[in-house]
């Protein structure tokens, strides 16, 4: 059974926030990037506990393509994504969501 998967607001902010950027870069680059972040959460879906913790309970799943991670919990009722954060930021932003 897969569990419910929540996207936290602040994790949908910078997932918007993140795909207006790519759309001023290039028409339909803000598209593909989301497209890119849904198959990782796919990924997250089918198998969520596949990808180490890499702070606390938080585990983290690269989006492929482009250079961003996608920050998640799992515990036994839902899994829980707190974060599209690009790599290059100061991981302190994401921390302080867990």
């Amino acid at each position: 059974m897969r569990l419910p998967l929540i996207v936290d607001a602040d994790a949908e902010q910078d997932l918007a926030e993140a795909a207006r950027w790519y759309e001023l870069q290039r028409k339909g680059l803000g598209r593909e990037f989301l497209k890119s972040v849904g198959t990782t959460v796919e990924q997250i879906r089918r198998m969520p506990l596949i990808p180490s913790k890499v702070f606390e309970d938080v585990r983290r799943l690269p989006t492929g393509r482009f250079p961003y991670g996608v920050f998640y919990k799992v515990d036994a009722k839902q899994i829980s994504v707190i974060a599209v954060y690009h790599n290059s930021r100061d991981p302190r932003g994401w921390q302080e969501r867990a």
